[in-house]
């Protein structure tokens, strides 16, 4: 995401540098800049992108985390200054998915239909799902609402059809049976007018 657009939301574009194409552009240098929520953002795509990568070429986790932080997070391509993700936001969320898979897939089992059980689902949106469960489960310092929104738009950034509604869908089941007191609380991104 550009510096400039701060409050933009966060797209595969913006946030790896990389175009939905494919096509990767030239990169220079590490940027950093932007909010704080806007790299906790960042960091989050980047997670669920490094996790795609580990499934897809089963590589080992520390190789991946390490070429993401060294080359992927905050980029400066074509003159764009991207924002950097949070550095040990997505390493703990992609080791934690990672080291804590068999738990996370076991809640995310729960939470899926019996139809689609989650090894029949597409890597990213896999990916995705495993990053929010983790997260959902250990980050109890944030709201699991805004941990839900948070991966509703990573879905977003990659998907236009369900799979953001699913996503949505997946991660509520997943939040009530993880924290279902934290969900009874108010969401303290919301202000008393808008509830």
């Amino acid at each position: 995401m550009s510096n400039d657009d701060a409050g933009s939301p966060v797209t595969p574009e913006r946030a790896s540098g990389q175009p939905k194409g494919g096509k990767s552009k030239s990169r220079k240098n590490k940027t950093g800049g932007g909010s704080a929520k806007a790299r906790r953002k960042a960091a989050r795509l980047a997670a669920a992108q490094a996790l795609y990568q580990i499934d897809l070429a089963q590589a080992p986790v520390e190789n991946v985390v390490g070429e993401f932080v060294a080359h992927r997070l905050g980029e400066e391509i074509d003159g764009d200054k991207f924002v950097a993700g949070d550095p040990q936001l997505f390493a703990d969320i992609v080791r934690g998915a990672i080291h804590r898979r068999a738990e996370v897939d076991g809640v995310l089992g729960a939470a899926l239909d019996p139809r689609f059980p989650l090894d029949r689902l597409e890597l990213l949106l896999r990916a995705i799902l495993r990053a929010g469960a983790y997260e959902i489960a250990v980050h109890t310092d944030t709201h699991p609402r805004i941990l839900i929104s948070e991966y509703v738009d990573v879905a977003r950034a990659f998907f236009s059809g369900r799979e953001p509604a699913m996503v949505n869908g997946v991660l509520d089941h997943v939040a009530r049976a993880l924290r279902a007191d934290d969900l009874a609380k108010p969401d303290p991104s919301r202000s008393a007018a808008e509830e």
